[in-house]
């Protein structure tokens, strides 16, 4: 039993908010998981959930060096710094996992060198968890995954920025024994569930774009995120961006409508865009002047992910009932 259970997978998860947590609890029957966490009194936490906890800051690369060779599978997603213009984070994280050091963990991957022979490389395989926002404002257009992306915000940049850190391996790793570098990137929407819904919002009476100047948005529940991050682990292609939404054409008025009535509360007021902007917070006001549509057609032919919630009513009907 002792030599099955070290022979599973090894994954490291690096930040553990929700979604991490829920993805914690979906591969830890199957891999043993490793849980990089910045607050020590975290870890009876994590332990519970089935998690070899690690305490590391993102912030430190110091604090990072043992993760070279730890786990044949990496999973990130923790958040960019809130100022600069790159993800510092992923720059220390990466750097940890490309040191030099033991690769005994890595999975094998064949490779024909020059001289015609075939040799097994290490390979280390990174899902990455960005955001839709690189897109900027697409005036409500549909996107594919190959749409050159064109940040508006300082955040957003940081999340390009960070995307190409981890699909572009360095010219020495490709020329030495350094694990091959493997990346799938989520681009992911608005995330929601039964304890992400704007209710404070609607019981607040905050307004809404009027009809005219309304936004397309798109959505993924929760634990439908968390399966998606682990199919990726094993099905996503080699530095790859995937739309890890639900493919829903909804603009923002029809989803704050539908929370509103499903929860038995006040349907927000429509306004302008000056007197919204006034009304929310800047931070809102971000995501409301953007519009895009969202294909997933890499979600539904690679990854083969077959929603719980493919669209936000049938979430609302199993919460709130019909």
């Amino acid at each position: 039993m002792k030599t099955a259970r070290f022979r599973r997978p090894r994954i490291l998860i690096a930040g553990c908010g929700d979604t991490g947590m829920l993805l914690l609890a979906q591969l830890a029957t199957r891999a043993r998981v490793f849980a990089l966490t910045s607050q020590a009194t975290r870890q009876d936490e994590l332990r519970k959930a089935g998690a070899i906890p690690l305490v590391g800051n993102l912030d430190s690369p110091a604090s990072l060096r043992r993760l070279r060779g730890l786990a044949s599978r990496v999973v990130m997603l923790a958040p960019p710094p809130t100022q600069g213009a790159r993800d510092t984070r992923s720059a220390h994280l990466a750097a940890a996992l490309r040191r030099p050091g033991s690769t005994r963990q890595y999975a094998r991957r064949q490779t024909v060198s020059k001289a015609g022979s075939i040799v097994a490389k290490p390979t280390l395989h990174i899902v990455y968890g960005s955001t839709t926002g690189v897109y900027g404002n697409a005036h409500g257009r549909w996107i594919s995954e190959t749409e050159p992306v064109r940040p508006a915000t300082d955040r957003a940049k940081r999340r390009v920025d960070a995307e190409s850190q981890w699909r572009s391996p360095t010219v020495a790793q490709a020329r030495s024994h350094l694990p091959a570098w493997q990346s799938t990137i989520l681009r992911i929407p608005g995330i929601y569930g039964r304890d992400r819904l704007p209710l404070d919002r609607l019981r607040r009476g905050l307004p809404r774009l009027a009809d005219s100047e309304d936004v397309y948005t798109n959505h993924i529940e929760i634990s439908d995120l968390a399966r998606i991050a682990a199919t990726a682990l094993w099905r996503g292609r080699a530095q790859r961006v995937i739309h890890a939404n639900d493919g829903e054409e909804l603009k923002m008025r029809d989803y704050l409508d539908a929370v509103a009535d499903a929860a038995g509360l006040p349907r927000a007021p429509a306004r302008s865009a000056a007197e919204v902007e006034a009304a929310v917070s800047p931070m809102m006001w971000t995501f409301m002047r953007e519009s895009r549509r969202l294909r997933n057609t890499r979600l539904q032919q690679e990854l083969r992910v077959k929603l719980r919630y493919p669209n936000v009513d049938s979430a609302l009907s199993h919460w709130f009932g019909a």
